[in-house]
């Protein structure tokens, strides 16, 4: 099975979906996004037949770059959740009218296309270039179609832009240094290098550098809040429910299994970064007046969390902290969908303005109380299979750090419980708010029923994940 198919298929989407002008657009760009998500789940079914999907040509020869993708359990489940966000997020956009919509939505295609190519890259080079990549289209999403202020909206753009670039520059370097070692920027060259303590503090912190801005880390986080408040709802969903999930992917794909020495030294420093981050977001979002900027601080309160569990360097932590990411990719698109909504009726997005919701949209209630509840980790839904697994490897490493990283689900449940109350409950509101359209429905729908599924059984997805993990594990552990 060729799995650059997938990455053709996005591409060649996004230049149709532009070609199809704007009337058509967000039809054709639906389309070529459930192809691509039907072919991932081809390529699932020949990897679970035990057929080795990869694909390796030569690309330049000085230096030695080879066009590299490979497809093992780990890079299919975050192409999965990539290929089956994609239409979830273009489908919830119905309810809006762009201008220029043939190019919105080719942008979307276009950076679905760089994430899934960050993915499958076995190539450091080509690897950094889908990397970058994906910058392009969010930057120009966020920029254009971006509500609030345009100046304020132009500086939290560049202002994310510069970091991410910025960050990205110091692991190109490290790629050029372990290139320089290796010959080759195959990971599985890269993997082969024996680099002495020093070498490997330099390459995982220009690493760690690069992968903190974008995921985001604190204190790395600064330019998060004000670009998922300002861009489209369309373009938050893509960088909390997909993008932000790259640095985490990487962090277990290339930084750990590189350098494993200086991973294993500082574990309790990049642990700590970890529930930092847990603390410091859910302390913020409870002071958040702004619906999507709580939802933004919710969300670097869950990733701080996923960080600390990868860098437990156990399978349960990386166990745990894959399985979050799947789940938090989708009910963090479901809640800024569910913000959207709001903002459709009321056009703000301001708690208090709110309120009175459930006499006039009892359904709509109902589904926006079951994301809340599993954003906070409650049993039987997705995000509590991550996070206790996740819980369970900090606590084998040091209690505390289970103890201080379950504050994400105590003061989770506080601030989603506060705001529903205060968005959702109380005295009818003066203003009408209609019940949800088909198109809003079935969006919801689909992602609660994939949070209950696989809530219920995550077998799949942690049969698909093991082995990979696994062998990443080894990788770290080759050198004692």
């Amino acid at each position: 099975m060729n799995v650059s198919l997938i990455l053709i298929i996005l591409l060649v989407g996004a230049f149709t979906t532009y070609i199809a002008g704007d009337k058509f657009a967000s039809k054709v760009a639906l389309f070529f996004s459930l192809a691509a998500l039907g072919c991932s789940i081809v390529v699932l079914n020949h990897y679970n037949l035990g057929e080795n999907i990869s694909l390796i040509n030569q690309w330049i020869t000085k230096p030695n770059v080879s066009f590299a993708l490979k497809a093992d359990g780990l890079s299919l489940a975050m192409l999965l959740l990539t290929t089956a966000l994609t239409p979830i997020i273009i489908f919830s956009s119905f309810g809006n009218d762009y201008k220029n919509a043939k190019a919105f939505y080719a942008l979307i295609l276009f950076m679905a296309f760089a994430m899934a190519g960050t993915f499958l890259a076995a190539d450091g080079l080509l690897y950094y270039i889908f990397w970058e990549l994906s910058l392009i289209p969010i930057y120009f999403i966020a920029l254009i179609w971006g509500n609030g202020d345009a100046e304020e909206r132009k500086k939290a753009v560049v202002k994310f832009f510069i970091y991410t670039l910025a960050g990205s520059l110091f692991m190109l370097v490290a790629f050029v240094y372990l290139y320089q070692k290796a010959g080759s920027f195959l990971i599985e060259d890269l993997y082969k290098i024996n680099l002495s303590a020093a070498e490997q503090l330099w390459i995982f912190l220009a690493f760690f550098l690069a992968y903190a801005i974008k995921i985001p880390l604190i204190p790395f986080h600064t330019w998060q809040a004000k670009v998922y408040q300002k861009a489209p709802t369309v373009g938050t969903m893509l960088l909390s429910g997909i993008m932000l999930k790259m640095g985490l992917y990487s962090v277990i794909r290339w930084q750990l299994p590189l350098a494993p020495l200086a991973a294993k030294e500082y574990m309790f420093i990049f642990i700590a970064i970890g529930i930092a981050g847990v603390i410091y977001g859910s302390i913020v979002a409870l002071r958040q007046k702004d619906l999507k900027k709580l939802l933004a601080y919710s969300s670097l309160a869950h990733v701080g969390l996923i960080a600390a569990g990868t860098y437990t360097l156990t399978l349960d932590g990386l166990n745990g902290a894959v399985l979050q990411m799947i789940a938090h990719g989708f009910v963090v698109v479901g809640l800024f969908f569910v913000a959207e909504i709001i903002f459709r009726r009321y056009e703000t997005r301001v708690i208090a303005e709110m309120g009175g919701i459930r006499a006039q949209s009892p359904k709509f209630t109902s589904m926006f109380l079951i994301l809340v509840l599993a954003s906070v980790a409650l049993p039987s839904t997705f995000n509590f299979v991550g996070e206790f697994t996740v819980l369970y490897s900090l606590s084998q490493i040091n209690i505390w750090f289970a103890i201080l990283g379950g504050t994400t689900i105590i003061l989770g449940a506080y601030y989603m419980l506060k705001m529903f109350q205060y968005a959702m409950l109380g005295e009818t509101n003066s203003k009408l708010f209609a019940d949800v359209t088909a198109n809003e429905g079935i969006t919801l729908v689909l992602i609660i029923a994939v949070l209950f599924f696989f809530g219920l059984y995550p077998k799949p997805i942690v049969d698909l994940i093991t082995p990979s993990l696994q062998e990443i594990l080894t990788q770290i552990n080759r050198i004692n």
